[in-house]
């Protein structure tokens, strides 16, 4: 396998060891995702080569950056750290921070300009200016563009939004979603955040004191029920969809999925472009036959694929909505009520002012 991220990493410290074994894919957004002190910072540090990991081996799309008889040093893996603090210089205004970063890469080699940082992470009026007087969501964005400098061939980031109030996470998402789709580069990225992982990641990697849980797809291991990430009160799918029209009367976005068509209020995304939506699993209910009168608008036929307690009175349930995994979290009673097994052919019920986009 010559493309995509591998990395055989073994670290052993007093009280914890990691050992894991990741093939990532060759670009997109592959998160680390798992509870404080599972492992996720020590894997990124192992990879930049920050970490010593004895006998590991880091190759990026077939180019060999360790193994049992090469360690190359941090500075020479042409990769971009970005932190939960941003490092900014603070002697240095926000052009010459990227200036500093770039001054890494020999100008034929540079993949990256500084011209498009600036432009995917919006910052161009803030050139001029000083790093303390740019707010946290600014600050993260620079810190973002200065990695990007670097022309980087793997990107690293360490819960970029941790540190950032629900506003400042808001204001900043919308350009990592860029990075995502404009950029081929590929990228780690660690959080502990459903939302974020949901929102951003493409692949999906479960670690638990120090061990690889689960790997794959996010939209499956989000929906798997013997996961952990899909129970409790932010268990929730994601949703591949394609914006077909707009309810102008009413200000609804229509999006077609395999599993039918949804409404939520308008987004501003163009007709014909992808989009990603995340459904929660306390906002799908479910009924055995098909509701008229009712305020919601998403009334989808679907088939439940299985069921999982999921507390004391709650039970999870997988739904399939024609291919696409969808997940409601109900009562126990209900559930009884209802009747419910593998194989109940249900109608789920899913508010629109609930969908995320």
């Amino acid at each position: 396998m010559n493309d995509g991220v591998i990395a055989q990493l073994k670290v052993e410290h007093p009280g914890f060891s990691l050992q894991v074994a990741l093939e990532l894919p060759g670009r997109g957004v592959s998160a680390l995702f798992g509870p404080s002190g599972c492992g996720k910072t020590t894997c990124l540090r192992a990879i930049a080569g920050l970490q010593r990991a004895p006998g590991a081996q880091v190759t990026i799309n077939g180019e060999v950056w360790q193994d049992s008889e090469l360690f190359l040093a941090p500075h020479r893996r042409p990769l971009g750290y970005v932190f939960q603090e941003t490092r900014l210089f603070a002697h240095l205004d926000v052009r010459r921070n990227l200036e500093y970063g770039m001054k890494r890469v020999r100008p034929g080699e540079r993949r990256v300009s500084l011209a498009q940082a600036v432009e995917l992470l919006g910052i161009g009026h803030l050139l001029a200016r000083r790093p303390d007087t740019l707010s946290g969501g600014e600050r993260q964005r620079v810190g973002i563009a200065r990695a990007l400098a670097t022309s980087p061939k793997l990107l690293l980031m360490d819960e970029p939004l941790a540190s950032l109030d629900l506003q400042r996470k808001r204001e900043i998402l919308p350009y990592l979603e860029r990075l995502h789709a404009e950029l081929d580069i590929p990228v780690i990225y660690v959080s502990h955040a459903p939302d974020e992982v949901a929102r951003l990641a493409d692949h999906l990697v479960l670690l638990d004191a120090g061990r690889v849980v689960a790997s794959g797809p996010a939209a499956e291991l989000m929906t798997r029920l013997d996961l952990p990430l899909a129970h409790g009160d932010t268990a929730a799918a994601v949703v591949a969809a394609v914006v077909t029209g707009y309810d102008e009367t009413y200000g609804l976005t229509q999006l077609a999925f395999a599993g039918g068509t949804l409404c939520l209020p308008y987004s501003g995304a163009r007709v014909g472009q992808p989009v990603r939506v995340r459904i929660q699993a306390r906002d799908v209910s479910l009924t055995l036959e098909h509701q008229g009168a009712t305020s919601v608008l998403n009334i989808l036929p679907a088939t439940v694929a299985e069921l999982a307690e999921d507390g004391p009175a709650q039970v999870m349930v997988g739904l399939d909505l024609g291919g696409t995994r969808m997940l409601a979290r109900i009562t126990r009673k209900s559930a009884e009520l209802l009747q419910l097994a593998a194989g109940s052919a249900v109608h789920a019920q899913i508010k629109g002012v609930a969908i995320v986009e």
